[in-house]
């Protein structure tokens, strides 16, 4: 008897100890948005259940772009995991940049992401990143400001409406600005919103020659309208407010709308952090008439740099991060409504999640963008609010710096649009374009 039990005890320490040897810590880089933190809050559940710790490294959006594309690029091997996006993971994956996921767990159920998302996220089928919220971008409005200017919201509005709507609601004297939109410069910060907006309107980075577009009329219509409505009705210092700025204006009362990624939704209507929680409404980007709207495509994902060491910890990681069951975990915790968005097509199935007042508007908003047709034009390329060729990220970068120093007031709009096509048109010709 006593053998029997010294050798179990024996079994269990063996057993013990390779658990240990098989736990790591893996460094993982992500962006400093609200689902994100609140996933660094539930790193507990996973390490319980795997042995795994995490080490975070949060960036903001334009920080976390540049040294994740430095550290793939140069094969650093600074980080076992990264959140990338629709833009980088198609180019990187068809470089073997990137570890393929197509052998996670039979039970992490694949087939039910969202096609959008999973075909975003893809290279020829093989998924390179797992999405840990998907979006697309809409109007969320003030619906206490929108009365009494004496209007309604459509469900799909114009931006001659939205124009109308952010003049007659702002008051600046109380610091209420009738529109808050992004100007801060970077390729996913004021060119996500401006590329998309500039669908909208007609316009395109390219022709189907490939040529630069910046000196067409429908860019010109384009920035002035976008600069004459926030010089009117945006908020001060607006070249300078990305999304988390502008989330925090809205979330003060400041802003009668905010047009912007659906996943603010979750925070604008979270009575902890917003004091106008219960007077938000939603409806569709806007349009011009001319047949599509100002609305984008995205999904901010995990993926795993084909140099890292700890491969299988990673997706173990990614398998708990972006699963069914870390949805109902968010869920248990804090409620259906902070639920990562736009990833799974169970999550819109599930009779709790479909109550969540926004819910409806952000999978009409993901499912109306057309990233293979996003312009009214014919164009060579594919992205609603990026053009995915690998020079965009670099170009859209330069380009945005002078559309937000147009809304600085340190140049025209016309002056911004002359150097965007000189430098872009550049800048394509000497990648062979």
């Amino acid at each position: 008897m006593t053998l029997k039990v010294s050798t179990l005890l024996s079994a269990c320490a063996v057993a013990a100890l390779s658990t240990a040897a098989t736990a790591e810590t893996i460094t993982i880089a992500t962006v400093n948005n609200g689902d994100m933190i609140r996933m660094q809050g539930l790193t507990a559940d996973f390490t319980e259940k795997t042995g795994h710790e995490v080490e975070w490294v949060t960036l903001e959006e334009n920080v976390l772009r540049q040294r994740v594309t430095q550290d793939i690029a140069t094969k650093g091997g600074q980080f076992d995991i990264m959140t990338i996006g629709m833009y980088e993971t198609p180019i990187w994956g068809k470089q073997d940049w990137l570890v393929s996921l197509d052998d996670l767990p039979a039970d992490y159920d694949v087939d039910d992401i969202l096609p959008a998302m999973r075909g975003g996220l893809s290279v020829d089928g093989t998924l390179y990143a797992a999405p840990f919220y998907g979006e697309s971008s809409m109007i969320m409005y003030r619906t206490d400001l929108m009365e009494k200017a004496g209007l309604e919201m459509p469900d799909a509005p114009t931006w001659e409406f939205v124009a109308d709507a952010a003049r007659k609601m702002t008051d600046k004297d109380n610091e209420i600005y009738g529109i808050c939109l992004r100007g801060k410069a970077g390729w996913g910060e004021n060119m996500a919103f401006l590329t998309a907006t500039s669908n909208a309107f007609g316009a395109r980075w390219f022709d189907e020659d490939w040529k630069a577009q910046f000196d067409s009329d429908a860019w010109n219509e384009t920035l002035n309208f976008y600069i004459g409505l926030m010089n009117d009705a945006g908020p001060p210092g607006a070249s300078t407010n990305g999304f988390n700025e502008n989330l925090s204006l809205f979330q003060q009362g400041k802003c009668g709308m905010w047009i912007d990624a659906t996943v603010a939704a979750s925070f604008v209507t979270n009575p902890d952090d917003s004091t106008v929680a219960d007077k938000v409404g939603f409806a569709l980007a806007p349009d011009t008439g001319k047949g599509k709207r100002g609305n984008w495509l995205w999904a901010w994902a995990l993926a795993i740099p084909a140099g890292t060491q700890k491969v299988d910890a990673a997706k173990e990681f990614i398998n708990w991060a972006t699963s069914k069951d870390y949805l109902a975990l968010v869920a248990e915790n804090e409620g259906w409504a902070s639920v990562p968005p736009g990833t799974r097509t169970s999550l819109y199935e599930n009779p709790d999640y479909a109550a969540v007042p926004f819910a409806k508007m952000t999978l009409e908003s993901i499912l109306s963008a057309d990233p293979t047709n996003p312009t009214v034009d014919p164009v060579p390329y594919i992205g609603v609010q990026f053009v995915a060729i690998p020079e965009f990220a670099g170009i859209a970068s330069q380009v945005g710096q002078e559309f937000s120093a147009a809304l600085a007031g340190q140049q025209t709009a016309e002056e911004a649009l002359e150097k965007a096509q000189a430098l872009v048109t550049e800048e394509m010709e000497a990648a062979g374009y």
